[in-house]
Formats: C-alpha cells, sequence, structure tokens
C-alpha cells in the first residue's frame, strides 16, 4: 500500500499587524485544521481577536479570517 503524502506547505506571513478591525485575508491550504490552529495561536500571541472558515474561493479550497479586535 502507497501513502500520499501532501506536498509541504510554505510558511505564512500573517498580515495581523497591518490590518484593522473588519479587514480580512485568505490563504489556500489543504490542511486547514493544522492552518486555523496556527492562525488562532499566533493571533492570541499578539492580543488579536480573529475569527476563522474553511471556505472555496475562486476554486481554491482555503481559510478565510477577519480581524475582529
Amino acid at each position: 500500500m502507497m501513502k500520499h503524502q501532501l506536498p509541504e506547505e510554505p510558511q505564512w506571513v500573517l498580515p495581523y499587524m497591518a490590518m484593522e478591525v473588519g479587514d480580512s485575508f485568505f490563504i489556500p491550504t489543504m490542511r486547514p485544521a493544522k492552518l486555523m490552529y496556527i492562525i488562532d495561536t499566533s493571533a492570541k500571541k499578539y492580543g488579536i481577536k480573529v475569527k476563522s472558515y474553511i471556505t472555496t474561493e475562486e476554486g481554491y479550497y482555503g481559510i478565510r479570517t477577519w480581524r475582529l479586535g
């Protein structure tokens, strides 16, 4: 039996400091749970509140994240 491995994802630069409340960004990913964890933990590190959803945009599966506070 062959194992199928997903390619490694790049390191993302998350634009929290340049965002205002209500701004959002989309990151395509095949590992949404891992990326949501990274987004949530790094936002908490900076004291920023965000909300993320798994979605498909323009044919790409990924995460859309809004800055809440």
